[in-house]
């Protein structure tokens, strides 16, 4: 069968282009997706109120708020350095404590190793849940339940980092190659021994650097979890917007910025020797 889309050669050697139907199947089919595409951005401007002119309006008022946060505020200097500390330990014990719960999540729904495809499937769903919804969500629900303070956030980012790294680890541990675990299974070695030597030593590394890369994105996350009443410094920046106190507002916001930065650094530095 000749195809309309290949060069047909002709008897002098020169070749013949191939037919473009203007109307053709494939070509309405990407005219469609491209109308789809444009039309649903258009739809999502129109639903979000996007509006250049207020921006353009508003600029006088940032400006305005900018210059009255200079010089930055220097006082209580060591309760803005305790929340940033809080905000970091947050972070690390969610992260923490939500890698040594997602091991044996992410093994479990792993489809190469489960010890059970049938069970595995809701329990893929409940770790899609955790994933899908918001940290901050979960730690206004912990709020709830423990009251205000930084374990709630802890409690709330344990649940979400759970759902993150059990999907991240299952779909590193589903690209390992059979052959090592086929050759520990038929040496005899039951599914403990195949997931600790045969498993681990293969995606250890990459285990590893989704976990940094959660807990570097925590630090950055919990630092919002205060506006809700879940600790960190978040709190302190909560209270200087509703103050307007932008002097102070500015010195938080340098402190989160240098934080994060160091943060981000050291976790990239980690992730390079483990890699």
């Amino acid at each position: 069968m000749v195809r309309d889309d290949v060069p047909v050669r002709r008897a002098d050697g020169s070749y013949a282009e191939p037919s473009v139907t203007l109307l053709s199947r494939a070509t309405l089919a990407r005219v469609a997706v491209i109308v789809a595409v444009v039309a649903f951005i258009l739809a999502s401007v129109r639903i979000a109120e996007v509006d250049p002119a207020k921006l353009v309006t508003g600029l006088p008022r940032l400006w305005s708020w900018a210059s009255k946060a200079w010089p930055p505020y220097a006082g209580d200097f060591d309760a803005f350095l305790y929340r940033a500390l809080e905000t970091v330990a947050i972070a690390t014990v969610g992260t923490a404590v939500a890698t040594l719960l997602a091991f044996p999540l992410s093994v479990f729904i792993a489809r190469n190793v489960t010890p059970s495809p049938l069970l595995s499937v809701p329990v893929r769903a409940v770790v899609n849940a955790f994933r899908g919804i918001d940290t901050v969500v979960f730690a206004i629900l912990f709020v709830a339940a423990v009251g205000l303070g930084p374990f709630a956030g802890v409690l709330g980012m344990i649940v979400h980092s759970l759902g993150v790294i059990a999907k991240l680890n299952a779909e590193a541990i589903e690209t390992i190659p059979p052959a090592p675990l086929e050759a520990a299974a038929l040496s005899g070695a039951n599914r403990t021994k195949v997931v600790t030597y045969a498993m681990l030593p293969t995606v250890l590394p990459n285990l590893a650097s989704v976990s940094l890369y959660v807990w570097e994105a925590n630090v950055r996350t919990s630092t919002i979890l205060g506006i809700v009443g879940a600790g960190g410094i978040g709190i302190e920046i909560k209270a200087a917007i509703d103050l307007l106190d932008f002097q102070k507002l500015l010195t938080l916001s340098a402190i989160v910025l240098v934080m994060v930065t160091a943060i981000d650094q050291f976790s990239a530095w980690l992730r390079r020797r483990l890699v």
